[in-house]
């Protein structure tokens, strides 16, 4: 399985909780200290402001969110992502991710930066 495989499983999981509004299912995704900075809000540091800023966007909808990893690489522990994401007619974008391999296998989200395509 490829970087771009593994880090696109995960992805779509999370766009489950995205479609289905929940913010909480959405932090998830992220690790305890992550830090999510986006052009939609303030920067979001740790799960639980990331869980928050998720409730904000939620309630805008969200049903037709897709993200599709375009490019990604794991060097031992450390892997990162670019994905693009759409969302209705008028929210795309990219992200860049840097995630790390928990234990157990998975591959929580330590940092993301969100930037709009023009």
């Amino acid at each position: 399985m490829t970087a771009v495989d593994v880090f696109q499983k995960l992805f779509d999981a999370y766009v489950g909780c995205y479609r289905s509004r929940n913010a909480a299912g959405c932090a998830s995704f992220f690790t305890e200290d992550a830090e999510l900075y986006s052009p939609f809000g303030p920067a979001a540091k740790g799960r639980t402001a990331i869980e928050t800023i998720h409730s904000e966007w939620l309630e805008e909808g969200g049903e037709d969110k897709v993200i599709e990893v375009v490019q990604a690489g794991i060097d031992g522990q450390i892997g990162w992502c670019l994905a693009t994401f759409r969302e209705g007619t008028t929210d795309d974008g990219t992200s860049l991710n840097v995630l790390y391999r928990q234990p157990d296998g998975g591959w929580p989200i330590r940092q993301c930066s969100l930037n709009e395509t023009p």
